[in-house]
């Protein structure tokens, strides 16, 4: 196959990183904006040795399974991908990417894989959206204005989401199904008042500009919300008019701060923070537990389905009073404090020295005094500096939840030299949790008692997954 070829096709299914995929004569296409049954025409778009990527020109019949995206932007912008199939389809994507990873890359064979566990509501889900500024994705009319020289100016600010595969260009957004409306209020009044002004935004190719990103944070519990502008530079007059025109807007936020960062790295976090109004963070609850959550602090970006990924990790750990568990890569003490209730104590471990002091603020904050947390990288923790090991006693249970590339294979020995009865393993990247579960049961001492995976983000082929480990007798 080469670019522009045109063929007609069936897309058969999706892949782990949730692409359409079709075949032609066993040659695999990709499938831009496909869904599984679609029977299309369409142009390959770029063409490679093993596969082809592909864009539809027609649907010759399109797939039961299709829906009416609710978002405008749909297709153009990379907040979601999956919006045009019905969410129980998508639930069933999610499903088979598991339980295919346990199977291929873990080799684990005849599991059982619970069904996902649904979203209430899959859309204004999220509690934290990050928007960039950058240069305005332009339309195939306005490219062909540019290039015909038709007088005129095309304003090139914008404000919102990258462009799919393109870091260099954003899309203005209007609407967004992913955190709130009012959310996208604020950000059509920032990007306006931004635009007004003619603030400059930061350039990842000469390193020069101010505006970087702008972050809104919603409690969806407590109801608090925080705008946070990231920019190259501190200019307190810029940030003192945008807070008293906000607050005047919007009387619902409760803090706004700017973070200044002159990394050249496109990362929404500032090495220098000055908060213009409220306390500089907002409350969200878990469960029964508050949590304080800071410009910087990572916390789970849906709120409810933490709740519900928290309570599987509870019911498949099956808590005793009197376990001790030792929750590892802990971040901000979040399941630490959730699981507290149920157990005699918890020590968790993070490499993060700002995470651990969140997680010990939070306790102080939820009066916790059974958790105790430490800062330090994991694997120096179990293999060298081990000294807060003869502090507490040994784990009758091991939480693990690492970031995507998964756990360090020296972890994982030093998990199975402690010999706890039971492991839950957390995971947001089904292919490295399988590896390292495969690790994990190479000895036979243990095998997988349970899989549960926890739809965090509906519309998007992201799926969390908690694994029970249990013992063998």
């Amino acid at each position: 196959m080469k670019r522009g070829d045109e063929v007609v096709l069936t897309v058969e299914g999706v892949s782990n990183d949730g692409k359409a995929v079709g075949r032609v004569e066993g040659f695999v296409v990709f499938v831009r904006g496909g869904a599984p049954g679609d029977v299309a025409r369409v142009r390959v778009v770029r063409a490679r040795r093993r596969y082809a990527e592909a864009a539809i020109v027609e649907l010759v019949q399109p797939s039961a399974d299709r829906t009416a995206p609710r978002c405008r932007h749909f297709g153009e912008c990379g907040g979601c991908t999956w919006q045009h199939v019905t969410y129980e389809v998508q639930l069933g994507f999610k499903r088979q990417h598991v339980l295919d990873s346990l199977e291929r890359i873990g080799g684990f064979a005849g599991l059982s894989v619970q069904p996902v566990i649904a979203a209430d509501e899959p859309f204004f889900y999220r509690n934290k959206m990050e928007f960039s500024f950058g240069e305005r994705w332009l339309s195939d009319a306005e490219m062909e204005s540019l290039r015909d020289g038709i007088p005129g100016s095309i304003d090139r600010f914008a404000l919102g989401l990258h462009i799919p595969l393109r870091f260099d260009r954003v899309l203005n957004i209007e609407e967004c199904w992913l955190q709130s409306e009012r959310s996208s209020q604020i950000l059509h009044v920032v990007r306006s008042f931004c635009r007004e002004r003619g603030l400059s935004i930061y350039s990842t190719m000469t390193h020069e500009g101010y505006l970087r990103n702008l972050v809104i944070r919603e409690s969806k519990r407590t109801g608090e919300r925080m705008v946070n502008l990231v920019t190259s530079e501190d200019r307190p007059p810029v940030m003192e008019e945008l807070s008293a025109l906000l607050l005047s807007r919007f009387s619902d936020i409760t803090t706004i701060c700017n973070n200044v960062t002159q990394r050249k790295a496109l990362v929404a976090v500032g090495e220098s923070e000055r908060v213009y109004h409220g306390p500089g963070y907002i409350t969200e609850k878990i469960g029964n537990k508050l949590f304080r959550v800071s410009a910087n602090s990572f916390f789970q970006a849906h709120t409810a389905q933490t709740e519900k990924l928290y309570d599987a990790v509870r019911q498949l750990a099956s808590l005793v009073r009197g376990d001790v568990v030792y929750d590892l890569y802990s971040g901000t003490g979040a399941i630490a404090l959730t699981l507290s209730d149920d157990v005699e104590e918890v020590v968790g471990v993070d490499a993060a020295e700002s995470a651990v002091a969140d997680a010990r603020r939070n306790a102080a904050l939820n009066s916790v005094r059974n958790c105790d947390f430490i800062a330090g990288d994991l694997k120096e923790k179990l293999t060298r500096d081990t000294g807060w090991l003869g502090q507490h006693r040994l784990p009758s249970v091991v939480i693990i939840d690492p970031p995507r590339a998964g756990a360090h294979e020296k972890v994982l020995q030093q998990i199975l030299r402690l010999k706890p009865h039971r492991i839950i393993y957390v995971s947001c990247n089904p292919a490295t949790q399988a590896r390292d579960l495969a690790v994990l049961c190479s000895t036979g001492v243990y095998a997988i008692q349970a899989v549960q995976p926890v739809d965090m983000f509906p519309h998007t082929s992201h799926v969390e997954n908690v694994v029970a480990l249990r013992g063998r007798e």
